[in-house]
């Protein structure tokens, strides 16, 4: 089998799944066979083209003509690698831990749901392995249409409201800034094609080049760069392993994996590192990642405390991204595993405590932590990599944007990244404090407490994400030697 027939598989594979999910549905033993039978199939499919990318080799597959010169187009670099292996893995693990979550909490629609996730995968593939900017937007564009259903999954009213605000604000960024920057782009290069060094480097400079790079970095509304960010914190009425979809295995992370792309392959590493009119987009970033930390401590809902947490930590991404520097583009590319690792720790966890004690109120937590032990220590694993605390892997990514804020001069930014870990640390660690450290209500002050954890495919979920925010951390060098060619001019390839 060539790399090139793996390319196209990793987008067939999820599409034939969803359809046989659809058609399984009867029969919930084996729709849900089929969906980690296929999860896995297209894991397995994704990590056989890792070795190529590691080799230097960039294969590409152009589909078809969209329109003339316009090419609906997959080529495989090491970001893109990483993105597909991040979503691809994570998928097995959230089907597990979907299992376990949707049966014990009885959810209705199952069968949609399935199917559903299996195509907003297949949008995340074709995210990672677009060849161009046209490919990436198609795909984009399936990922936002197939979560839709998922976020309105219960179907009542507050889920049809935060429905019509995530499509609301994700449609609109995307057609109205997005979609505009990338005909703009097609007319100053005559191309759409992601290239090492930037198609636009000689093309706009100035006023034009930090209005282009506004278009394309609020066009991208995934990335949750605020003000456009309200649609996060809306789609928290969906199920659990719906939040988890969204926050670490395809849709932030194809924000602002977008982001870096963008910023790589169209700008241009020389452009934005020199061109002051571009330098906007750090103290953007920087404001973001500070007010969304603010605002995450006032929430007393779990879910959305991590969801103004997943907004703060996008901005680490886009501030690494946008330093110019090698340092800070590798960081931001490691933060994307990094983070996905420990946020879906965290929203395991706290569908896990919803379906086992039915609590959503950080405030209703205390002494959960006696009650729920595996649950809240995995919790406390996952906030310590979000935070950035050793051994886990959070610690790499946050410093080499730290490096890399030091590479480019901005050392205004180190304090501020300081700044924002120390806010991590006042939002997350109160929740294990609270749950290990009180007693549990009405429960005395003697006497044995039962133990009363998640389903057991919850349960497994939670402790295989858990090691991998450990694993990260040990395995962090590898995934650095990956990303460091993409910031060369050549991009790494092999000649």
């Amino acid at each position: 089998m060539t790399v090139e027939t793996q390319i196209l598989l990793a987008i067939i594979v999820p599409l034939v799944g969803m359809l046989v999910i659809a058609l399984t549905g009867r029969w919930p033993n084996l729709r849900e066979g089929v969906t980690l039978v296929t999860a896995t199939v297209n894991a397995v499919n994704v990590w056989m083209i890792l070795p190529t990318v590691l080799e230097g080799g960039r294969p590409v597959v152009a589909v078809i003509d969209v329109l003339p010169d316009l090419p609906l187009k997959f080529e495989v670099e090491p970001l893109g690698m990483m993105f597909a292996i991040i979503a691809a893995t994570l998928w097995i693990v959230n089907s597990i831990y979907s299992i376990g979550y949707m049966r014990g909490n009885n959810e209705v629609r199952q069968t949609r749901f399935y199917a559903c996730f299996a195509l907003a995968i297949v949008g995340a593939m074709g995210v990672a392995f677009a060849g161009n900017l046209l490919t990436l937007f198609i795909f984009y564009e399936l990922l936002t249409l197939s979560t839709y259903p998922l976020v309105t999954h219960k179907e009542n009213e507050d889920a049809r409201r935060g429905g019509r605000t995530y499509l609301g604000i994700l449609i609109a960024t995307s057609i109205g800034l997005q979609l505009p920057a990338i005909i703009w782009t097609y007319n100053l290069t005559g191309t759409t094609d992601f290239q090492p060094g930037g198609i636009l480097v000689g093309q706009v400079q100035g006023f034009t080049a930090g209005l282009l790079l506004a278009l394309y970095m609020y066009g991208i509304g995934k990335a949750a760069l605020m003000p456009i960010h309200r649609w996060l914190p809306a789609a928290m009425v969906a199920p659990t392993p719906v939040s988890a979809l969204l926050h670490a295995v395809a849709v932030v992370k194809a924000g602002v994996f977008t982001v870096i792309k963008v910023i790589v392959y169209i700008f241009g590493l020389d452009l934005i590192s020199t061109e002051p009119a571009t330098n906007w987009l750090i103290y953007a970033a920087a404001i973001t990642l500070t007010l969304a930390s603010l605002i995450a401590m006032q929430q007393d809902n779990l879910k959305r405390r991590l969801a103004y947490s997943t907004v703060s930590q996008l901005s680490y991404v886009i501030l690494g991204a946008a330093l110019g520097v090698a340092m800070g583009v590798v960081g931001a590319g490691m933060h994307i595993a990094m983070h996905a690792a420990g946020k879906i720790t965290l929203f395991f966890c706290a569908g896990a405590i919803y379906v086992a004690a039915h609590k959503t109120e950080i405030s209703d937590m205390k002494g959960l932590g006696r009650v729920m032990p595996v649950t809240m220590f995995c919790f406390m694993i996952g906030a310590l990599s979000v935070i950035g605390v050793p051994p886990l892997g959070g610690s790499w990514s946050k410093t080499l944007i730290m490096l890399g804020a030091a590479d480019a001069g901005f050392q205004l930014i180190i304090g501020v990244l300081i700044l924002s870990s120390l806010l991590n640390v006042a939002y997350l660690m109160p929740i294990p404090l609270r749950g290990f450290f009180f007693r549990p209500p009405g429960s005395g002050d003697s006497g044995p407490i039962k133990i009363q954890e998640a389903p057991l495919a919850c349960l497994i979920a939670i402790v295989i994400t858990s090691v991998l925010c450990v694993a990260l951390f040990f395995g962090a060098d590898q995934i650095y030697d990956m990303l460091l060619p993409i910031t060369e001019p050549g991009g790494g390839a092999r000649p």
